[in-house]
């Protein structure tokens, strides 16, 4: 998945509160960032980790960078929970998922059944 606009790199700080991050940027600019990840995120809290934010110009948000990605050392970890439909779409998309090849259409979140 491409991010539009690129990704800033960051020094996670603290999370607090489940949707604050305090981060640092590499100019040693210090900000709070939206985590739209209510969860523990257990191991991906962790102060010093190397993130990953988006910025938004819509002047109605409160914080206009989102907490995206944690480098975990082996891997880059998606914590913004808004995202993985539209990797999912963009990976079957792109023909990276074999297995979901040769579909005509690809639609999210499709209610199945009553309780879906």
């Amino acid at each position: 998945m491409k991010f539009d606009p690129l990704l800033q790199p960051a020094t996670l700080l603290k999370r607090y509160k489940r949707f604050l991050a305090d981060v640092r940027f590499e100019d040693g600019t210090e900000l709070t960032a939206h985590c739209a990840n209510p969860g523990s995120m257990l191991g991906l809290a962790e102060p010093g980790s190397s993130v990953w934010l988006s910025k938004s110009d819509n002047p109605k948000r409160k914080l206009p960078w989102s907490l995206e990605l944690v480098d975990v050392g082996t891997s880059l970890v998606g914590v913004h929970t808004g995202r993985p439909n539209a990797l999912v779409e963009a990976a079957i998309k792109a023909g990276k998922i074999p297995e979901l090849e040769g579909y005509e259409t690809v639609r999210r979140e499709v209610k199945y059944g009553e309780n879906s």
